[in-house]
This record gives C-alpha cells, sequence and structure tokens, in this order.
C-alpha cells in the first residue's frame, strides 16, 4: 500500500520512505527496502553511524507506511 510522499516534509525523509515503497510494489521483501534507505541517509548525514542511520530509516517507515501517521517524525531538519 502506498501513501501520499509530497506530504512529508524533509527532503531525505521523502527520499527513503518513497524508495523503500518503489521496492516493495515491485515484489521485493522488507528489508532491502530498509536496507536501501540506509546508504542515502548516510550520504546525506555522514555524521551518523550505520546504526543511527538504519534506526532511522526503520522509524520513518514504521511512521509512514507502517502506521500511517502524519505528522514529523524525529530526525533530521533538512
Amino acid at each position: 500500500m502506498s501513501i501520499e510522499t509530497s506530504r512529508i516534509g524533509r527532503k531525505c525523509e521523502r527520499a527513503v520512505v518513497t524508495a523503500y515503497q518503489e521496492l516493495r510494489e515491485v515484489g521485493q521483501p522488507d528489508m532491502p527496502g530498509v536496507s536501501a534507505g540506509t546508504p542515502r541517509d548516510r550520504i546525506h548525514h555522514p555524521e551518523s553511524s550505520v546504526k543511527e542511520a538504519r534506526r532511522l530509516v526503520a522509524e520513518w517507515i514504521d511512521h509512514h507506511v507502517v502506521r500511517q501517521a502524519r505528522g514529523q517524525t524525529p530526525g533530521c531538519d533538512c
């Protein structure tokens, strides 16, 4: 199920959620979708560790895709 990502304010958050959804739509399992967002977040935020990037990506996916919540999530200010 795809959400409307245009309502996501942060560019990197929107990119990660969009990539996750597109991979899921073509039949990729959940973990490759989550893993795809981690390098994107690390490129944009090299100060983050891999562990921090994975946690943030998982939070964004849970917030926007799993719970379909609106409103802000914790994370960067970009």
